[in-house]
């Protein structure tokens, strides 16, 4: 089964776990704007080894490598290259073996370099492989771990004094083994900047998001989490699991409640609000915002705003008082402070980078 370089694919621009479809704005293709100030595709690397997890290849090879036509863009933003220690990697469990895949010196060229988790963590990476991730950190480029990839990356000395994750199953071998990495179990992915940790192969797809958001914006990365019809609303510190399996009872799905919220977050929303329009009290809304999404409320509330207001920027409104109302963030002030908050740019810097390319900046 082969697997060389692929297509790269239209993401969307991460600075925020993956979001949700927001009915209240209508969808325009203008992403084309954007997306031709990328002078060319950003180059993804995904290493794997024998025993590698399919899945999470699949999962990166699916979240970056596959054309995106209906993005409209003029080109790929992303392209993909599966590489090993040896042209025929044994996947894991032998279900099937890769042939025809590329060196590890593609990894010398990536941008980003992705490495996916394997079962038998505590078999060392061979040496090419751990250098190979060393020598693509150390000259700037992002490194990506997903599921038990985590331990690579610790071996590979990347993560002493960093926070990480990794699958919950193996935290405590992880910590036994790399002590001196800030462990974050409980969480379903962690943004270092340059080192990136998801904690399973599902949290793949919310890191995958994630990345697409922090790179092109929130327009296109909900474009993306459509097409792969996977809801992008989980954040980054969502717990891993949920300890008690909680029935789902008819009428208990918070979906219709969702929707209708997402249409009128301009409108002064509140807790309480909601708990009424669900016909709730408010401890049994915030149970179920905690079961259903690992969140609260008032912080889902306030995080869809914020993204509303992102998508406001992007698409050109200029105004910070204007795109403030609209989102339900009431005045510029609190918006500044949301914003940088949970993107970490001011509405200024947002602009330059996911705004038109011809605005002027706020």
């Amino acid at each position: 089964m082969a697997q060389g370089s692929s297509q790269p694919e239209q993401p969307g621009r991460p600075g925020q776990p993956g979001r949700r479809v927001r009915p209240g704005l209508p969808e325009q293709p203008g992403h084309a704007g954007r997306a031709a100030r990328v002078a060319r595709a950003h180059r993804v690397a995904v290493i794997v080894d024998e025993g590698t997890n399919p899945f999470e290849v699949g999962v990166a090879t699916e979240l970056f490598g596959l054309p995106r036509p209906e993005l409209g863009l003029p080109g790929p933003l992303y392209e993909v290259t599966v590489c090993a220690p040896t042209p025929e990697v044994r996947m894991n469990h032998g279900f099937f073996t890769l042939t025809g895949v590329a060196g590890l010196d593609v990894a010398d060229g990536a941008d980003t370099l992705i490495v996916p988790g394997r079962p038998d963590n505590v078999v060392p990476r061979g040496p090419e492989v751990l250098d190979a991730i060393r020598r693509t950190h150390a000259r700037g480029a992002r490194v990506i771990s997903f599921c038990t990839g985590t331990f690579a990356l610790a071996e590979a000395g990347l993560l002493d004094g960093r926070p990480a994750t990794t699958h919950w199953r193996w935290a405590g071998e992880f910590r036994r083994l790399h002590p001196r990495v800030r462990l974050e179990p409980d969480v379903l992915f962690v943004d270092d900047g340059d080192v990136l940790t998801a904690s399973g192969s599902a949290a793949a797809l919310d890191l995958g998001l994630h990345v697409w958001h922090r790179d092109h914006g929130a327009e296109i990365a909900n474009a993306v989490s459509r097409r792969l019809v996977f809801a992008s609303h989980r954040e980054g510190g969502q717990r891993q699991f949920v300890e008690r399996p909680v029935p789902e009872v008819p009428g208990d799905s918070l979906g219709p409640l969702l929707a209708w919220a997402l249409e009128r977050l301009g409108e002064p929303l509140t807790v309480a609000g909601l708990a009424a329009r669900a016909a709730v009290s408010p401890a049994t809304l915030h149970r179920r915002f905690r079961t259903r999404l690992g969140t609260t409320p008032l912080a889902w509330l306030t995080r869809e705003r914020v993204a509303l207001a992102c998508r406001l920027i992007e698409r050109g409104e200029e105004r910070l008082d204007v795109v403030a109302a609209r989102s339900g963030l009431g005045t510029a002030a609190n918006l500044r402070a949301r914003l940088r908050r949970e993107t970490g740019l001011t509405p200024s810097d947002y602009r330059r980078r996911f705004g038109p390319p011809d605005d002027l900046g706020l």
